[in-house]
């Protein structure tokens, strides 16, 4: 089990996710259409090469944030997460490309022991993704309800 327990976490603790991903056309399209988002910045070439300021199509944000957050998973939640309780604060300061490569970090800011339930907490993490330039291209913090470590 990959993920780290809530009472292993210490606010400030910061993972750097060893997995990267190049974004494909076929990622972008698929993801887009597959959620009917008709925006012609995914979807239309010719619109965003003679209509926009970017030349070409953009990476859908909600496929950004997902797999930012996809990515964390291995490292912190796998096997411990019960459930997510939302996202906050969710920017996308640079757009994402075709061709582009995204990294992500994580950082612990909050740790809360749940009221209701005594073998679990909440977490607050806040995830960073970066392209192949070293831009911040989004940033989010996603609050989650983690186990702890089952007693012996």
């Amino acid at each position: 089990m990959p993920g780290v327990w809530f009472d292993e976490l210490e606010v400030g603790q910061l993972f750097k996710h060893p997995i990267s991903r190049t974004i494909t056309e076929t990622d972008n399209v698929l993801f887009t259409t597959m959620t009917h988002n008709p925006a012609l910045l995914h979807l239309d070439e010719e619109y965003c090469r003679t209509q926009t300021e970017y030349g070409q199509r953009l990476v859908n944000s909600c496929f950004t944030l997902g797999l930012m957050v996809g990515i964390s998973v291995g490292d912190t939640t796998l096997g411990t997460a019960v459930a997510n309780l939302g996202w906050d604060e969710v920017r996308f300061p640079k757009p994402l490309f075709h061709g582009d490569t995204v990294r992500v970090e994580t950082e612990v800011v909050e740790l809360r022991e749940s009221k209701s339930r005594p073998d679990q907490g909440i977490v607050t993490f806040l995830h960073r993704a970066y392209n192949q330039h070293g831009d911040l291209v989004a940033h989010c913090k996603r609050s989650g309800l983690q186990r702890k470590r089952p007693k012996a």
